[in-house]
């Protein structure tokens, strides 16, 4: 009786923990990461007898957590893909809504300003149309720093999210080694049986891990797992880990950087960071955030640069030359600002680096590494930070200072002394959108009319006519020293006067000298002849130019002269109203507008590739944890079925006991 009271004995235990793990898994149906398990039963030792074997009952055998770690990988990957996706989607379509958007992009404002240029053209002397241009050449000021102060709030909501992203992933790095540590001192872990719960756990924490960067994970001695960065670099060994931290970037200050300690080492691991938030969080300073400052700021100086001259060599309303429109753009405070130098460099640092914009329509948008390569600090490279490539390079003289010649640009090293390693950060346009001011300030000081005007004598025979020139300069633009036409106030040093000695010889002489001729020319009929060269290294270079056309006769002349009360003169204000449509950008191919235009379409397509992106990730994460889910997920319906089973097993092995008890009962009262 006792070998049958053991039997049922045996299958009812069994059943109560196959009931026990059945009714786990229901009530965990919808807990993250739990893995379904099953009870593996098996026979209990077989007792022989001289009639042969007789079974002994059922006996557990492991209670099995249904994995297969192919696809717990897999979900690992494609969830650090999948996050790192839709991560630079959110942030770049942050991005795009601010500069595509009407009221918060640049485009109407731009638009708005050159409108109001144009009116005023029409009417030049109208205060009421200067105002106009004056406001809406603020709010094209005010546009350009709010979109360079969102950017900047943007970046340090990135930078927020970096370091908050950190200290989860240092919480989830500890509990896989404190998990590591539990599994390995678990009862069973020698004989291959793992704490399950515990495995569950520990491979959630590595999939949330994974949602921040990618891991690499091994398998290690005593049930644990070794995490590591994609390249191999290790997180949690065994039941140690590392911790990931955050810094100010030295090159760029602007930025943080990834360290990685360990124990008393300290390094630096930006290149290791992929995927996940912080992979995702990284793409975006690189590919949306630092595009959009220097396409912004290149855009701002193109603007300033061509509105200033075109204004400077205009007239205003009370007869002087035109200042400066907006800010000065290779003014002192910004040349330096452009040239950051590292917080590594050697002592002493006491170096002068700065970058002068050269010319707008050919200056890229862009940020380059200036990196001293020998021990006697003269030889360097110019490395271009988006494609790594050296774009040049070459040797500083031994008397400074020296110029580094780009297009657009020019880096000036000015003094100082440079060791082996030091570098800059050279940023032409990154802080522009900024730094841009509007510098008029009265209505009367807007230069809409043009400085010199010509007229032809009163008593010419012939039918020549002389147009009414085009400006080019009031400073020299090799030397930016003014030129001596325009170096008195309110007057053209000296007037000028064209007279045609025969009907195809003229000199250009000053009317109270004109017993001394200042240049000499040869007059050709049927077409229209330029007056005064164009070209600034000429020693005649007058910074205007004036064409006559027709058939003149000796005798005939003509005077140049300074504008004087030419307050109807509009033609200055409708060359500044041209530029709006003016290809001053990407070497005349493009206008303000479009150049801000290229920004948002830049933007835009970025934000469409990386929606598509992140919509095909989500997709192969779904499938991922569907297979997954198939494995080691708990179908209720299933566990339902085995709970009557098991529940049929366990009355059934109680029955048999119920039978054993009987049989006993039986034959105790054959005895009494």
């Amino acid at each position: 009786m006792a070998g049958l009271i053991g039997i049922g004995l045996s299958g009812v235990l069994g059943h109560q923990s196959a009931l026990n793990t059945t009714g786990n898994n229901i009530t965990n149906a919808n807990t993250p990461g739990y893995s379904r398990q099953e009870v593996q039963f098996e026979s209990s030792p077989t007792r022989y007898t001289s009639n042969g074997s007789v079974g002994t009952g059922v006996d557990i055998a492991n209670i099995r957590r249904l994995a297969d770690q192919y696809l717990v990988d897999q979900v690992r990957s494609d969830t650090a893909l999948h996050s790192e996706q839709e991560t630079l989607r959110k942030e770049l379509s942050r991005l795009d809504d601010l500069l595509g958007g009407e009221d918060t992009g640049l485009s109407k404002t731009l638009n708005n300003f050159f409108a109001a240029m144009q009116n005023a053209a029409e009417d030049p002397g109208s205060l009421p149309q200067r105002q106009l241009v004056l406001s809406e050449a603020q709010s094209v000021v005010n546009r350009f720093q709010a979109l360079h102060e969102e950017f900047i709030q943007q970046r340090e909501l990135v930078k927020t999210q970096q370091s908050e992203n950190v200290a989860d992933a240092n919480t989830l790095l500890n509990t896989v080694a404190e998990l590591n540590l539990a599994i390995s001192e678990s009862p069973g872990v020698a004989q291959g049986r793992l704490p399950n719960d515990l495995v569950d756990q520990r491979d959630e924490a590595i999939r949330k891990l994974s949602e921040i960067l990618q891991v690499r994970v091994n398998q290690a001695g005593g049930g644990q797992l070794n995490v590591s960065l994609a390249n191999g670099q290790s997180l949690v060994v065994g039941a140690d880990a590392s911790q990931l931290g955050t810094r100010r970037n030295a090159d760029d200050p602007t930025r943080l950087e990834f360290t990685l300690t360990d124990g008393s080492r300290t390094r630096v691991i930006d290149d290791q960071v992929t995927g996940g938030k912080l992979g995702g969080l990284r793409r975006f300073e690189s590919e949306g955030l630092a595009p959009a400052f220097d396409e912004l700021g290149r855009v701002a100086i193109a603007l300033q640069e061509s509105v200033n001259h075109q204004h400077q060599i205009g007239m205003d309303l009370e007869g002087d030359l035109g200042g400066l429109f907006f800010s000065e753009v290779n003014s002192r405070e910004k040349q330096l600002a452009r040239a950051i130098a590292s917080g590594d460099n050697q002592p002493p640092q006491n170096s002068v680096v700065g970058v002068d914009i050269t010319d707008p329509s050919e200056l890229p948008a862009g940020s380059w590494t200036l990196l001293f390569t020998e021990e006697n600090g003269r030889s360097y490279e110019l490395i271009d930070q988006k494609s790594g490539k050296v774009v040049n390079q070459g040797r500083l003289p031994d008397e400074l200072p020296a110029e580094i010649t780009m297009p657009g640009f020019n880096v000036f090293v000015e003094s100082g002394s440079f060791s082996k390693g030091d570098s800059f950060q050279i940023q032409p346009t990154r802080f522009e959108a900024s730094n841009i001011d509007l510098k008029v300030e009265r209505e009367e000081d807007l230069a809409f009319a043009s400085p010199v005007r010509a007229q032809a004598d009163s008593g010419n025979s012939g039918d020549a006519k002389i147009n009414q020139g085009l400006m080019f300069d009031v400073r020299n633009p090799r030397t930016n020293a003014p030129l001596s036409e325009f170096s008195q106030r309110g007057e053209l040093t000296p007037d000028l006067e064209i007279y045609f000695t025969s009907d195809n010889e003229y000199v250009i002489r000053d009317p109270e000298n004109p017993g001394t001729p200042l240049e000499t020319g040869t007059y050709q009929p049927g077409i229209s002849n330029k007056l005064f060269t164009e070209d600034p290294a000429d020693s005649n270079y007058r910074g205007f130019q004036f064409e006559i056309s027709g058939n003149p006769k000796a005798g005939d002349s003509f005077s140049i002269g300074y504008n004087t009360n030419g307050t109807a003169d509009n033609r200055n204000a409708e060359l500044m109203a041209a530029l709006a449509t003016k290809n001053t950008m990407n070497n005349g191919s493009q206008s303000f507008t479009e150049g801000y235009a290229g920004l948002v379409e830049q933007v835009g397509v970025k934000t469409r590739q990386a929606q598509l992106d992140s919509d095909s990730g989500k997709t192969l994460l779904d499938q991922s944890v569907n297979q997954r889910e198939a494995v080691s997920g708990v179908n209720l319906d299933e566990e339902a079925g085995r709970l009557i089973q098991y529940q049929a097993a366990y009355n059934a092995s109680a029955r048999v006991m119920g039978v054993a008890q009987e049989l006993f009962d039986t034959l105790l009262g054959t005895f009494r």
